[in-house]
C-alpha cells in the first residue's frame, strides 16, 4: 500500500451533536457544536460569555459561507449540510522528505546523495531551537496556547473583512488551521492520477467556503487529538519556506548553512517571516531582503510583547542586518549532485522504482517492499524519508574513477569515447564499483556537454539506457566452460590455423537452425595458429581454435551455459546463437560481464549483481535490501578448469598487461570486437571480479589507431589494462577482498577425451576410414601427395601417427601418387659397372648404392653381381638404399674381407 502522508477519519454529524428538530434554527445547533470546541480568550470572554460565544460562532460560520446570503435560511441550511458532512479529525503523518543514499568507506556508511520531491528534512522537538517555536507563535498565532484549534477573535475579524470584500479571506487561520491546510495540500499532491490530483489540489488551496469549514473542523479535531507541542512541531516541519523548500530544518540549512537547533534570534525571526509570503519574503535573493526584514522586525516586536525576549535581545536583533547572517547553501537534489558514485545512485533510484522485470532480471523483494504496484512504489519513494545503503566501496570506486579519468578522458574530441569499470564481490554479487568516464548528469542542459551523459553505460537498458556492447573474445570463457561441461579437456588439441573456411553443415543449433547462416572464412586476430591445446587457445585467444571447438559443440548449449552464468543482452532479450556468437557479438552490459567472471572466481557459483544492502523507512524500520540470488551453473571442477586457463591468460597471454603482479592468484580474459571499436578485459580472484570496457559510444572508430592524448599510449593496448590493474591492486590490499588459490582441475578436466592416431601408411583408404571411425575420429580425405608408396595407398595423416587427439576431431588422410617409387632392374650377372648404370637409369640415387664382396670360387667371374636388395623387379622408393652382392678376390685380406684389388672392378 501507498504510505499515506495523512489519514482523515470521519463520522456522521449525529456522532458530534444531537439531530436538529425541524423547528430549531440551524445556526443554533451549529453554534453549539463550535461552542464546545472553541475556547474564547482574553477580554472577549467577559464581553460575550460562553453562551454568547456559541451563538456568535454559529453566526460567524454562517456569514463565512457567503456575505450576500448571510441572513437567509438558505445560508444556514447550507452551513449545516457542509459542516455535518465533513470528516471529524485529521492525523499528523510523515510529510514528503529527502531520500538519502549511502555508500561505504572503510566499513562506515557515507552519505553520497539526497533526492527529494520536496526539500524537507523532518526533525524532532529537541532538534528545533526554542527561538523558532517562540517566533512562529508570536508571528502567526499569538493565542495558540489558549484556543482549541479555532480562534474566534481572529475569525471575527476575518468575517468583517469578508462582509466588506464579498469573498472568503485567509485571515483568522490559526497554526492548527494552517497545518491542516498544508496536510491537505500534501495529501492531494501525493495522488498518482494527474486529473484527481488537480481536483484535490484545487479543493485544498481554493477559496470556497467548504475548504474553510473543513480546515476549522479538522483543526478542532487536531487540537483534541494532539498536544500543542506536537501540533507546533508538525507545523514547523511542513510549512513552505520558499521555492521547493519545506520545514525549518531544510530552510535553516539552505539560507544559513546551519541546523534548525542552532539558529540565532534574528535568523529565527527571518525564517518565520518567510511563511507569510514565501515568494516575496524568502532569503534566496537579496532583492527580497527588505520585505523579509520588515516582517522579521514585526515578529521580533511580537516576541518582545509576549516576553519571549527582553529589550536588549530585541534591539540587538533589530540592528542585525540580514546580509550578516545569510549564508546560502542551495538545496542539492538528485543523483547528478551526488558527492560520489553518481551512477550507483541513479541505478538504485531506477531499480527501486522499476515498473517491470528486465529480461533475466526480475523485480527483487526490495522493490516490492516499497509497494505492490509501480504507482505505489513511485508514490512512496516520492514521499521520501528513506535511507538507502548501497554496497559501493568508495575506496575502490574512487580508484576506478581516477583511473578512468586519465585513461579515457571524457573530453576526447576525435570520437565519442566511452569507458566503464564494474567490480562485484564473489559469492554475493554485491556491486563494489560502478564507474564510467562520462560524468552522470540527467539535467536537460547537460545534453550539450560532451563530457556528461544521462546514460549509465555499465548497466542494462531499463536501469541506465544503454543497449550494451559487443564483448569480443571475453565470450570465450563461456565457450570454454561449455567445452569442459561436455567432457572435453584443457589439453585437447584443436586446429587453430588461419584462415579457415566453415560451412553451415559444420555447426549445430537445434534451438534456431536459421541463425547458423551461410559459409564464411575466419582469420585469427593474432599470428598464432596450428594445432594447440585448448588452454593455449584461450591464453592466446585464437579465434579459429574456438570456432573449430564450436563445430564439435551445440551452439544452443553454449548459449545456455553463458545464460546460466548471468549473460544476457543488455536489452533483456535472449542471446544469439549464430557461429560468430562464440566470438562475442552479443551486446552486453559491463556489469553483466563482471558478474559472469565472478562465477569462475566463486568455484562455479553465480550470484546476480545486487547493490542495495538495506533500506530504512521514514519510521526507522529496516526493510530488506536486495536478496542474494545465487545458483551453481558450473561444477567446481569445471570452474577450476576455466580458471586454470584464465590464470594462463593473465600470466603469459593476452591479459598479462592487466596483472597486478602482487602474488594474488588472478585469472583474466580480454576481448576485442571485429573492428576494434570495443575492447575489454574481465578478470577475477576468489574474492572479487572486475570488468572494464573501453569503446565507442556511437560510431566505429578503431581504438588501435588512436592514442590517449594524456598518457600517449594506444587506447586498445593500454587503457583497459591500466584501469583494471588500478582497481584490483588496491582491492588486494584489503583483507576482505584478498583472494586465495583457485581450485585444482581434475585429470578429466585437464585431459578430456582423446585417442592416439594409429599408423595407417600403406593401408587402403577404406581400411584407414574404418579404423579411424572406430576410434571416434572423423575421416577427411586429404587427396594424393608425392610418395614412394604404391599409388592410392595411405601415405601420411594429419595429425601424425602417434599423436594424442581429441575424440571427435578430424584426421586428414593423404594417399600416395606413386611419384617417388621405381622398379629395381635385374642386374644379376652384370658387371659392377653395368649394374650401376642400370640402377641409376631406373631412378635410384647412385650415392645410395653399397656393395657386399664375396669370395671368388671356381666357376664364378670376378666383378659380377650375384644378388641385389631390393630384389630384381621389386617396387621401391627412389630414395631407398640399394645393396649389390659382387664377386671379389679369391683370398681374404688381413681383415677377412674379399674386396678386389684397386682398379680390378671399375664402377
Amino acid at each position: 500500500m501507498v504510505r499515506p502522508a495523512v489519514r482523515i477519519q470521519g463520522r456522521c454529524a449525529h456522532d458530534l451533536t444531537p439531530r436538529l428538530r425541524e423547528s430549531e434554527p440551524a445556526s443554533r445547533t451549529l453554534a453549539s457544536v463550535i461552542a464546545k470546541n472553541v475556547r474564547p480568550s482574553g477580554g472577549f470572554a467577559g464581553l460575550v460569555g460562553v453562551v454568547g460565544l456559541g451563538i456568535l460562532a454559529g453566526v460567524l460560520v454562517t456569514t463565512m459561507i457567503t456575505p450576500a446570503l448571510a441572513t437567509t435560511s438558505v445560508a444556514a441550511k447550507s452551513t449545516i449540510g457542509v459542516f455535518e458532512n465533513l470528516p471529524d479529525f485529521i492525523q499528523l503523518g510523515t510529510q514528503s522528505q529527502q531520500n538519502q543514499f549511502y555508500a561505504n568507506r572503510d566499513g562506515q556508511p557515507v552519505l553520497i546523495a539526497t533526492t527529494f520531491k520536496e526539500n524537507r528534512k523532518e526533525v524532532k522537538w529537541d532538534e528545533v531551537s526554542p527561538l523558532l517555536t517562540q517566533a512562529v507563535v508570536a508571528g502567526e498565532d499569538r493565542r495558540f496556547y489558549q484556543h482549541g484549534g479555532v480562534d474566534v477573535s481572529s475569525l471575527a475579524r476575518a468575517v468583517i473583512g469578508n462582509l466588506s470584500s464579498g469573498s472568503v479571506q485567509s485571515g483568522g487561520s490559526t497554526l492548527d488551521m494552517q497545518l491542516v491546510k498544508n496536510i491537505l495540500v500534501n495529501q492531494a499532491a501525493a495522488i498518482a492520477d494527474p486529473a484527481k490530483r488537480k481536483i484535490a489540489l484545487d479543493q485544498a488551496k481554493g477559496q470556497k467556503i467548504d475548504r474553510k469549514l473543513k480546515e476549522m473542523k479538522l483543526a478542532i479535531g487536531l487540537d483534541k487529538k494532539y498536544t500543542k507541542q506536537e501540533i507546533l512541531l508538525g507545523y514547523l516541519n511542513i510549512v513552505g519556506m520558499g521555492s521547493n523548500t519545506y520545514g525549518v530544518e531544510s530552510a535553516a540549512q539552505q539560507y544559513f548553512s546551519v541546523s534548525a537547533k542552532d539558529v540565532t534570534l534574528p535568523q529565527a525571526a527571518s525564517l518565520i517571516a518567510i511563511v507569510q509570503q514565501p515568494n516575496l519574503q524568502s532569503l534566496d535573493d537579496p532583492k527580497k531582503y527588505p520585505a523579509n526584514k520588515l516582517r522579521r522586525d514585526q515578529i521580533l516586536d511580537a516576541m518582545l510583547s509576549l516576553k519571549y525576549i527582553d529589550q536588549k535581545q530585541h534591539d540587538d536583533a533589530i540592528a542585525t542586518t540580514i546580509e550578516s547572517y545569510v549564508k546560502l547553501s542551495p538545496p542539492i537534489s538528485g543523483c547528478r549532485s551526488a558527492t560520489d558514485a553518481k551512477l550507483a545512485c541513479d541505478y538504485v533510484s531506477k531499480l527501486i522504482t522499476a515498473t517491470t522485470a528486465a529480461g533475466a532480471l526480475g523485480l527483487p523483494p526490495m522493490v516490492l517492499a516499497l509497494g505492490a504496484t509501480p504507482a505505489e512504489r513511485k508514490a512512496n519513494f516520492d514521499q521520501g524519508g528513506y535511507k538507502i545503503y548501497t554496497s559501493i566501496d568508495l575506496n575502490l570506486q574512487d580508484a576506478a574513477q581516477a583511473a578512468l579519468d586519465v585513461q579515457a578522458p571524457a573530453n576526447e574530441s576525435r570520437f565519442q569515447l566511452g569507458a566503464t569499470a564494474n567490480t562485484v564481490e564473489v559469492g554475493t554479487g554485491r556491486i563494489l564499483v560502478m564507474a564510467q568516464n562520462k560524468a552522470f548528469d540527467d539535467a536537460p542542459e547537460a545534453a550539450k556537454d560532451p563530457t556528461k551523459t544521462a546514460v549509465n553505460f555499465t548497466s542494462d537498458y531499463p536501469y541506465g539506457g544503454s543497449t550494451g556492447f559487443e564483448t569480443g573474445s571475453t565470450y570465450k570463457v563461456f565457450d570454454l566452460a561449455n567445452w569442459l561441461q561436455n567432457g572435453h579437456g584443457l589439453n585437447d588439441l584443436v586446429d587453430g590455423r588461419s584462415p579457415q573456411n566453415y560451412l553451415p553443415s559444420d555447426f549445430t543449433a537445434p534451438c534456431d537452425p536459421a541463425q547458423i547462416g551461410g559459409p564464411f572464412k575466419l582469420k585469427n586476430d593474432s599470428g598464432a595458429g596450428g594445432n594447440m591445446t585448448v588452454k593455449q587457445a584461450l591464453i592466446g585467444s585464437v579465434n579459429n581454435a574456438f570456432m573449430r571447438m564450436a563445430t564439435k559443440q551445440d551452439l544452443c548449449s553454449i548459449r545456455d551455459t553463458a545464460a546460466s552464468m548471468g549473460a544476457h543482452l543488455a536489452t533483456g532479450k535472449e542471446l544469439k546463437v549464430n557461429p560468430n556468437s562464440i566470438l562475442g557479438n552479443n551486446p552486453q552490459a559491463p556489469l553483466t560481464m563482471a558478474g559472469a567472471a565472478a562465477t569462475i572466481g566463486g568455484s562455479g557459483l553465480h550470484c546476480d549483481p545486487i547493490i542495495v544492502d538495506k533500506i530504512v523507512d521514514p519510521a526507522g524500520k529496516e526493510l530488506p535490501g536486495q536478496t542474494k540470488t545465487c545458483s551453481q551453473p558450473l561444477t567446481a571442477d569445471v570452474a577450476a578448469g576455466v580458471a586454470n586457463a584464465m590464470v594462463g591468460s593473465m600470466t603469459s597471454g593476452t591479459s598479462r598487461l592487466g596483472n597486478p603482479n602482487d602474488k594474488i592468484p588472478i585469472g583474466g580474459k580480454t576481448g576485442t570486437s571485429d573492428v576494434a571499436d570495443h575492447v575489454w578485459i574481465m578478470g577475477t580472484t576468489t574474492k572479487i571480479a572486475t570488468a572494464v570496457w573501453t569503446g565507442n559510444i556511437v560510431g566505429h572508430q578503431s581504438l588501435r589507431k588512436l592514442s590517449n592524448p594524456i598518457t600517449k599510449q594506444n587506447y586498445a593496448s593500454y587503457a583497459r589494462f591500466n584501469v583494471f590493474r588500478a582497481i584490483m591492486k588496491l582491492a588486494d590490499t584489503n583483507p576482505a577482498y584478498k583472494g586465495g588459490a583457485f581450485g585444482v582441475p581434475s585429470a578429466t578436466v585437464l585431459g578430456g577425451s582423446s585417442a592416439i592416431v594409429p599408423a595407417l601408411a600403406g593401408q587402403t583408404p577404406a581400411q584407414a576410414k574404418s579404423l579411424l571411425e572406430s576410434l571416434q575420429f572423423v575421416y577427411v580425405d586429404g587427396g594424393p601427395v608425392p610418395s614412394a608408396l604404391p599409388v592410392g595407398r595411405v601415405a601420411s595423416t594429419d595429425p601424425a601417427t602417434g599423436t594424442k587427439t581429441p575424440t571427435g576431431a578430424s584426421v586428414t588422410v593423404y594417399t600416395s601418387d606413386g611419384s617417388l617409387s621405381t622398379v629395381m632392374p635385374n642386374v644379376i650377372g652384370m658387371t659392377r659397372q653395368a649394374a650401376n648404370a642400370a640402377i641409376t637409369s631406373s631412378g635410384f640415387n647412385p650415392g645410395n648404392v653399397t656393395y657386399t664382396w664375396v669370395q671368388a670360387t671356381p666357376g664364378t667371374t670376378v666383378c659380377t653381381v650375384q644378388d641385389s636388395t631390393p630384389a630384381a623387379n621389386a617396387t621401391a622408393a627412389k630414395s631407398d638404399p640399394v645393396t649389390l652382392t659382387v664377386v671379389g678376390a679369391a683370398t681374404a685380406d688381413s681383415n677377412g674381407h674379399y674386396d678386389p684389388a684397386p682398379g680390378a672392378c671399375p664402377q
